[in-house]
């Protein structure tokens, strides 16, 4: 990752280039997320996960939904601005339960790169909001169960609909 600046314990960043039209990069990341998302094993709810949904508004819900029809939430749709800006709250605490308090942020920008490609940048902040277990999940969504692998993840899916 270049260009962020200086480090920010509160904050991950990661980016990846998608070879994929803006709106493309967008709908797979928001109508298709069950396609990518490793629901085998991140997942929250009790029953096995079959889908991943973000409802196409702000104020919407953020969930998992699992084979028996059972929902788990994961945050909220805090802005929903096709085709540039996502934000969602992620709102699963240190020990991976829900948690609507918590309100840590994913913002997620689609950048039209020109030649069918994108540029997805995401940042997930506010990290503080674990308190004395921010750099436990910091190393956890930097480098372990980390977003730049769902980004990757993400970026193989888009570009097959490319």
């Amino acid at each position: 990752m270049t260009g962020h600046g200086s480090f920010d314990p509160n904050s991950v960043r990661k980016s990846i280039d998608v070879h994929a039209a803006q709106q493309t990069a967008w709908r797979v990341f928001t109508e298709d997320m069950g396609t990518w998302w490793p629901l085998a094993y991140y997942k929250i709810g009790k029953a096995k996960a079959i889908d991943a949904i973000v409802e196409p508004f702000s104020g919407g819900r953020w969930y998992e939904r699992g084979e028996d029809g059972s929902t788990c939430d994961w945050g909220t749709v805090l802005a929903w601005e096709p085709f540039s800006r996502l934000l969602l709250s992620w709102d699963i605490s240190a020990d991976w339960q829900p948690d609507p308090t918590l309100k840590t942020e994913i913002e997620i920008r689609f950048i039209a790169s020109g030649n069918n490609s994108t540029r997805v940048e995401l940042e997930h902040r506010l990290l503080d909001r674990y308190g004395e277990r921010r750099d436990e999940m910091r190393r956890v969504f930097d480098t372990e169960g980390d977003w730049g692998r769902l980004l990757a993840s993400f970026a193989d899916a888009a570009e097959k609909h490319g």
